[in-house]
């Protein structure tokens, strides 16, 4: 997914602006911690440094490149962010670096890469965690020369771009286990910010609530509404928001689309359905004595006794809708659950008809 805005010479970047506030804006936050992070970003975002946003899924990287970008003397410039996770990869070097026609089977004219769109501007790579080992070399010195050259040409194209980098995954553990190169590490940290999940941030979460209260309720019709004080009580402390900011922004434009009149009551946020991301739920039909691993095995005994047909294709179809379903339909913590790649979630997703990949 490629999002780019560039705006008109010259005039106040008030379309990009309000893209910001749809979602959530660092006015919004509240929290101490909050609080410290933007006065570090202050420090940082009128350099040109590479800077390393580091979060769970959900805490809003992509908001604070952006907020980087537009407090950066980069702010008329284009902000293009790229999730390097939505592209296989076969297709991420065309699409990070750009191509020349006839470089491949269907490239049939030239077409400039995420450095060249974002020239004069800041590129921000999300998930830069999932980017091949190979594709990581080449990015490197794309870092190092401040130029690229696009698959099936010889010439060099220089650019003038400010790299963000984000990752919901512990770099320095990748760096460690072989699936990071040490150097590309060490060129896109030098400057680091860490965002901290909700749950460790309550002072976020009321004004992030309200905040999106009011989008929801003006864009749905109801405007004026409120939470009551049970739910608000119910939002600081009934959660622990595994899915962070883009989970509570979903579970109040769901209580917004239940509740009756324009007052949010504890049942309309619905949060006693909800189960943090990769949590085991305890089963009732079995001993609480029993081991997951034994439950497991019994379950799969009673599967082989039935002698069903293409038991081996059920059960990884199995293992991986209810693995979605149980992350909230996120690929990323599926893949952090069940110790695979994004590509693997993906492609089996497709095969089982959870997803309708797009070829590109």
């Amino acid at each position: 997914m490629t999002t780019t805005y560039k705006p008109i010479a010259n005039q106040p970047a008030a379309p990009r602006a309000k893209t910001i506030a749809r979602r959530a804006s660092f006015v919004v936050f509240e929290d101490p911690k909050s609080l410290a992070l933007t006065e570090h970003i202050k420090l940082v975002a009128p350099s040109d440094a590479n800077v390393l946003i580091i979060g769970e899924t959900g805490t809003g990287k992509e908001i604070v490149a952006r907020h980087i970008h537009e407090h950066s003397k980069r702010v008329n410039e284009a902000f293009v962010a790229v999730n390097c996770g939505a592209f296989s990869e076969n297709l991420i070097e065309s699409e990070l670096f750009g191509h020349e026609r006839g470089a491949f089977t269907g490239a049939s004219s030239a077409k400039e890469g995420w450095f060249e769109s974002a020239n004069g501007g800041t590129l921000f790579l999300d998930e830069i965690g999932e980017l091949p080992l190979a594709l990581q070399v080449k990015l490197l010195r794309v870092l190092q020369e401040r130029q690229v050259v696009r698959l099936g040409s010889r010439k060099t194209i220089p650019f003038d771009v400010r790299f963000i980098a984000a990752t919901n995954v512990q770099l320095e553990e990748a760096v460690s286990a072989g699936r990071f190169r040490e150097d590309l590490y060490y060129r896109l940290k030098v400057a680091s910010l860490e965002l901290a999940p909700l749950r460790e941030r309550p002072g976020d979460i009321l004004p992030l609530a309200s905040h999106f209260l009011r989008v929801y309720s003006e864009r749905l019709g109801t405007k004026g509404a409120i939470f009551s004080p049970e739910a608000e009580q119910a939002l600081v402390t009934g959660h622990t928001w595994p899915g962070n900011i883009r989970e509570l922004e979903n579970v109040v434009h769901h209580s917004i689309l239940v509740a009756k009149g324009k007052i949010v009551r504890p049942e309309d946020l619905n949060l006693t359905s909800l189960r943090p991301l990769c949590q085991p739920a305890i089963s009732e039909a079995e001993p609480a004595s029993l081991s997951a691993q034994q439950k497991l095995q019994n379950a799969l005994l009673a599967l082989f006794e039935e002698s069903t047909e293409d038991l081996h294709t059920q059960i990884e179809d199995t293992v991986m809708r209810t693995a979605y379903e149980f992350c909230h339909r996120n690929q990323v913590q599926t893949a952090k659950l069940l110790g695979i790649s994004r590509n693997i979630v993906r492609a089996r997703l497709s095969q089982c008809g959870e997803l309708s990949v797009k070829k590109r």
